[in-house]
């Protein structure tokens, strides 16, 4: 061990948790990108929503992954996008707007109860009665779902309005994309469980 680290149990560490929430809704893919439209059940497989633009194992490199070459073949982590409530409503208040739809924005699942889902750390499990997905990563916030916003509420309006304020105001709050761990049917109004763990805060020094 370098002498000149600390010792493990003197980094700041939080223990694992689990947190009760609910499946407030479901979405699937339609058109135009990045939309989706309403459903009461989806049934997962362990590469995503089938049929869908994000399903697979693996995925395109994109302006997301600047350190691969655009196109080229990676795991995908995105096979599932993940929002809540509370968060959609501090992004509609940020905006001044009075919502933010999660079918504008490309949702497939929204989730009420758990505190600060976007922050839940990688590898956090969301466990529903038939199903699993476990969260990748933060979903960062992007021009396209702005677009998609400003297409509903300003459709007149020249770019640079709703379309900019997006990105620049849902830092933090856009949800989480997560994979699939265990396949099954996920259902519109059930309960779930967030099983977040232990968590460490890494140094390098």
């Amino acid at each position: 061990m370098n002498p000149k680290l600390p010792f493990p149990n003197a980094l700041q560490s939080l223990p694992g948790r689990e947190v009760k929430g609910l499946c407030e809704a479901l979405f699937v893919e339609t058109e135009p990108h990045p939309e989706t439209r309403p459903v009461m059940e989806i049934a997962l497989d362990l590469q995503g929503i089938p049929g869908t633009r994000h399903y697979g194992f693996t995925r395109k490199a994109g302006p997301r992954e600047p350190w691969y070459k655009r196109g080229m073949e990676m795991r995908s982590g995105r096979q599932i996008t993940v929002v809540s409530q509370e968060e959609l409503s501090a992004i509609a208040a940020a905006m001044q707007i009075d919502t933010v739809a999660p079918e504008w924005i490309g949702a497939n699942i929204v989730t009420s109860g758990i505190p600060h889902l976007t922050l839940l750390p990688p590898g956090t499990r969301i466990v529903f009665a038939e199903a699993t997905i476990v969260v990748e990563a933060a979903n960062a916030p992007c021009r396209i779902a702005g677009k998609a916003i400003a297409r509903h509420l300003t459709p007149d309006a020249p770019p640079g309005g709703l379309d900019l304020a997006f990105p620049a105001k849902a830092g933090g709050l856009r949800g989480v994309v997560a994979s699939v761990e265990r396949a099954g049917t996920i259902r519109a109004g059930e309960p779930i469980t967030v099983k977040v763990p232990p968590q460490t805060l890494w140094q390098a020094e």
